[in-house]
């Protein structure tokens, strides 16, 4: 009987801590820039910064389409953290990005006999940029993104699945491109050891 008191108390007080835990209203953000190694390079004001065009990509795979999507999500990137500012075609440049979509494969992740259950979209995009003053190509990237889907019975439906899938590796290698040169353009404003 005492033992069924002391578990009937224990399970009481912690169903209470449980309760007073759950409304409490705790809540964790993360915010500011965060640590940094070393010295933080110095932020270019954006009348500063090169202008960079970045006409149509080039897309030389067989899927429709993804050079306009594609180029519009590295204009989108480059011109909020690119380190540069982002011009039309008929406006003058200091930089040039271009891009091409080099490949796409959709294997198959997982699957039975007779049916795929899983896809893996896999794009590879070429970039360089060519300083338009002396024509000399000053970067060049290769990037990679995947982006994966489930394959249901409605055809339809999984080509807008893939498509979905193709946009979101485009959106991934735009970001991973703008960030890329973004630090090339810190590496090449540092001062190197002799000058200092």
């Amino acid at each position: 009987m005492a033992k069924h008191r002391a578990g009937l108390l224990c399970s009481w007080r912690l169903g209470l801590v449980v309760i007073l835990l759950s409304g409490c209203g705790y809540q964790f953000q993360v915010g500011g820039p965060g640590p940094t190694i070393g010295e933080e390079p110095e932020a270019v004001p954006p009348e500063e910064a090169p202008r960079m065009a970045i006409p149509i990509f080039e897309n030389t795979t067989f899927q429709p389409n993804l050079e306009l999507k594609y180029t519009n999500y590295a204009r989108d990137e480059f011109a909020a953290g690119g380190g540069v500012r982002v011009v039309s075609g008929s406006d003058p440049a200091d930089l040039v990005l271009k891009g091409k979509v080099v490949s796409v494969s959709i294997p198959s992740l997982s699957f039975t006999q007779t049916t795929t259950l899983e896809s893996r979209v896999t794009v590879t995009v070429y970039a360089s940029v060519e300083d338009v003053r002396t024509g000399n190509v000053i970067w060049t990237e290769h990037a990679t993104a995947s982006s994966e889907f489930f394959v249901t019975n409605d055809l339809q439906f999984n080509r807008a699945l893939q498509d979905r899938a193709l946009e979101q590796s485009g959106r991934y290698i735009a970001e991973d491109l703008a960030s890329r040169f973004l630090h090339h353009l810190d590496l090449s404003r540092q001062p190197t050891a002799g000058t200092r």
